[in-house]
């Protein structure tokens, strides 16, 4: 593949990933009681420090996927973030089985993201990223 098409879609993975989190992160600032109480609807401990840091994990990660800063870094932590979160929240296993359908729909979802966050975290952020120097796409 030749590094335009390489890096161009690198960086649009990014982006596309970076549109999962970012605007969740900032909702869930403008939102934020609603984010401590649906946290708390599924029985995690210390909601309000939950919320605070899936807003700075969503926000933070976001901005380092579109500016290509820290990205191997940040992939890492918006996947184990998006595993947790995964098993937290759509346990289709354990709802109501007219609920089950949408639960196992973003469960597996959200095993995709982390999917491809691992791979980019493997390849780093591409030649197109304020990073790039020190997180080159093998060619």
């Amino acid at each position: 593949m030749n590094s335009t098409l390489q890096n161009s879609l690198t960086l649009f993975g990014r982006l596309a990933l970076a549109a999962l989190f970012l605007p969740a992160g900032l909702s869930k600032i403008s939102g934020f009681e609603g984010t401590v109480g649906y946290i708390n609807s599924v029985g995690l401990p210390l909601a309000s420090l939950a919320a605070v840091i899936a807003i700075l994990v969503e926000v933070g990660g976001g901005l380092a996927l579109i500016t290509g800063l820290f990205t191997r870094s940040a992939a890492l932590v918006l996947a184990a973030f998006t595993a947790v979160a995964t098993l937290s929240f759509h346990a289709f296993w354990a709802v109501p089985a007219e609920q089950a359908f949408m639960q196992q729909l973003m469960f597996y979802k959200n095993v995709g993201v982390v999917g491809g966050l691992l791979v980019l975290a493997a390849h780093g952020a591409g030649a197109w990223a304020l990073g790039a120097k020190h997180h080159q796409v093998a060619a």
